[in-house]
């Protein structure tokens, strides 16, 4: 009875902690919008609008990695 509880308990965990890979995909959308308005607006500057689009999606990505390593920690080590 109480392992049915604790394992509830692990996957409850889990899944409100990939809540926050929902923060990761925004701002990966909102990073990509914005480059490519840049973009159209200043076809000269598409370079340097490029690398650091790239660079936002890696730091927004790392937060939804981070999300899944706690996750995944809930669910096997917890």
């Amino acid at each position: 009875m109480t392992g049915d509880l604790v394992a509830a308990a692990k996957l409850i965990g889990a899944g409100l902690s990939m809540i926050g890979a929902l923060g990761g995909g925004v701002g990966i959308g909102l990073s990509v919008q914005g480059a490519l308005t840049g973009m159209a607006r200043n076809p000269d500057a598409s370079g340097n609008l490029l690398v650091y689009m790239i660079l936002g999606i890696a730091f927004s990505e790392a937060i939804a990695i981070y999300c899944l390593v706690i996750a995944f920690l809930m669910l096997f080590v917890l």
